[in-house]
């Protein structure tokens, strides 16, 4: 008899970054020759100074439990990058490391909502926002926005969105998938919105902060008369290639801090020993020492920009920061490419896969359908030969 699983899990979206990337997986390891610019992983390696850490972690016997909040010296060197980088002042009783940014913006989203509480995502968002949100219990409202306002929400649109049911806003800058960057001036505008309502509460994941072409970044919590109504999320996966240490953390009011801890004792406990001290290499180390994979994303997003700019249909705009493009692609829609019919952004998707042998994701995944979701963190060779493909695959 076929095993009667959850409601919960019923309704839960598996994440089509993830699908693709293994379907794209499955392809090549059948022999097909594909390129795949859907997983949002650098294909750079680990530093060296980094594993250097974690080897004296190693050499130090660090095999035991560690504290479900994380080290101390790991939490003080997240309170030292949060004062360096971002000028937030946070005790390390705020502080709590976990298995990757995920797990830490999951924790602070079960601690937050309650069922039936509105969670506003700023569309598009990162595809697990969406889900987690209804795996707490919480209602999901997108706030669209178009590439013609490079996919950043205004302050109208904010309070527009707001109700008495909103609890959360789950807020991502440098963003996945549109590559935005919201300026401190924008921040301070969509701040004036919060102030008005103090029952709303935002998790600001930052994990792209490093990889940022503008020159500055501000922090949500900067905003000093918000800062205890903000969870600030980070970690270690994309600015310093650790996506396969699962590291990340958190930084709130203590109140949240050790509610999210609470839930971290009974799921997961503490982190990965070794990927904390290494951590802290990481971080101490700061953006200096990571400059040169910043350049070469930066190098790479301009040769994207020229060879997508190339290809008729896609409209585009040049994204500031992360490792993504994110073109409206609605000129294909309704079109007929090689006896496949293009309704929409999937259609189109799998087209790529199966005639340009070119992974890419579907913008629906991310609450925007008119759009497809390119990653260029990979090298410009295959970047050059995808795009090839692409543009011979539509007819150009």
């Amino acid at each position: 008899m076929e095993p009667k699983l959850s409601t919960r899990i019923q309704s839960l979206a598996t994440s089509q970054t993830i699908a693709m990337a293994e379907r794209a997986a499955d392809l090549k390891a059948s022999g097909v020759d594909i390129i795949s610019l859907s997983l949002g992983e650098p294909d750079f390696d680990t530093p060296d100074y980094i594993i250097d850490a974690a080897e004296k972690a190693i050499e130090g016997k660090f095999f035991k439990y560690p504290p479900i909040v994380g080290y101390k010296d790991t939490r003080e060197a997240i309170a030292r990058k949060l004062k360096r980088d971002n000028n937030l002042d946070y005790n390390i009783d705020q502080i709590v490391v976990s298995t990757g940014s995920k797990q830490s913006i999951f924790n602070a989203a079960m601690v937050l909502v309650s069922p039936g509480d509105e969670v506003l995502l700023p569309a598009p968002f990162w595809v697990s926002y969406k889900e987690i949100a209804k795996l707490v219990g919480g209602v999901p409202k997108p706030i669209y926005t178009t590439i013609d306002n490079n996919f950043k929400i205004t302050p109208e649109q904010l309070e527009d969105a707001i109700t008495e049911k909103t609890k959360l806003m789950i807020f991502n800058t440098p963003s996945n998938p549109s590559g935005s960057v919201y300026s401190r001036a924008e921040l301070e505008a969509l701040g004036e919105i919060l102030k008005k309502y103090p029952n709303v509460y935002v998790i600001s994941d930052e994990i792209y902060e490093y990889i940022n072409f503008t020159g500055n970044f501000a922090s949500f919590a900067e905003i000093s008369e918000l800062k205890d109504r903000i969870v600030t999320v980070n970690g270690a996966s994309k600015a310093f290639a650790m996506t396969g240490w699962r590291v990340g953390y958190m930084a709130a009011h203590p109140t949240i801090a050790k509610a999210c801890a609470k839930i971290q004792s009974q799921v997961t406990s503490g982190a990965n020993t070794l990927a904390q001290k290494a951590l802290i290499a990481a971080l101490d180390g700061g953006k200096e020492k990571i400059e040169y994979m910043i350049n070469a994303f930066n190098e790479r997003r301009k040769l994207v920009y020229q060879l997508l700019k190339d290809i008729p249909g896609f409209k585009v705009n040049m994204p500031e920061g992360a490792f993504y493009f994110f073109p409206d692609v609605t000129t294909f829609f309704g079109k007929e490419l090689n006896g496949y019919k293009i309704n929409n952004a999937t259609d189109l998707s799998m087209y790529l896969l199966e005639v340009a042998k070119v992974a890419t994701v579907t913008g629906d995944a991310f609450g925007a359908p008119e759009c497809l979701r390119f990653s260029y963190a990979t090298s410009k060779e295959d970047l050059i030969e995808a795009f090839k493909r692409i543009k011979k695959a539509l007819k150009y």
